[in-house]
């Protein structure tokens, strides 16, 4: 089986944009961008998310990973390839829709919260992992869930994550972070997203620096 590895990246930071708007999507992303933020997510339970994710990728440079969030059909998997996302988030693990985006190159990134749920996603050809929501497992829990999976799986904190708690993560060796109403709240102006992108990314390039 093919993995669709999750590229690397100098900060593995998925900033998701729940409940954006097409008319504003492209100067929010380019402020994400600028700051120094590398994945974009834009989940479809958004107004519109399909056209969003055209207009991020068409202001994304190369190496710029952009993508859907809770994605939960075959159908949406095959619209985001369409429109040509590359990252697939979902809130759940369904095997079908990991084997489906593998097939057609997505990096996937399926939300767990279990040992079960976490192998299930690893055995299904994951890209990597969304511990969800981390505010509830905290960095002890998913790190005594990671000693069972294969070492070399991407594992991202999701919920409840921000730059006030980069720190108690890094520790544990955790170093990818899905970031939404920390980054982004609908409503907010695409200068407010660049100032919390900023201070996000101050924020865990100390953390990733203390830790040497």
């Amino acid at each position: 089986m093919r993995v669709v590895p999750f590229p690397p990246m100098k900060r593995p930071l998925v900033a998701i944009l729940r409940g954006v708007k097409p008319d504003e999507a492209g100067d929010i992303v380019s402020a994400l961008i600028d700051s120094g933020m590398t994945a974009i997510e834009i989940p479809l339970n958004s107004p519109d998310p399909f056209r969003s994710i055209e207009i991020a990728i068409n202001k994304a440079p190369a190496g710029i990973l952009v993508g859907a969030g809770t994605v939960l059909t075959l159908d949406d998997v095959a619209r985001l390839h369409d429109v040509g996302g590359r990252l697939l988030v979902s809130p759940n693990v369904d095997p079908e829709i990991i084997a489906g985006a593998r097939a057609l190159g997505l990096v996937t990134m399926p939300g767990v919260f279990s040992p079960t749920e976490a192998l299930l996603a690893a055995k299904s050809g994951a890209s990597s992992l969304k511990f969800f929501p981390a505010s509830v497992l905290g960095a002890a829990g998913i790190t005594a869930i990671r000693a069972v999976l294969p070492p070399d799986l991407m594992i991202a904190a999701v919920g409840g994550v921000s730059d006030k708690n980069f720190a108690d993560y890094v520790k544990a060796g955790i170093l990818a972070f899905g970031l939404g109403s920390s980054l982004y709240k609908p409503g907010m102006t695409a200068a407010e997203v660049a100032d919390r992108a900023r201070a996000t990314i101050e924020a865990y390039d100390a953390a990733v620096q203390l830790m040497g």
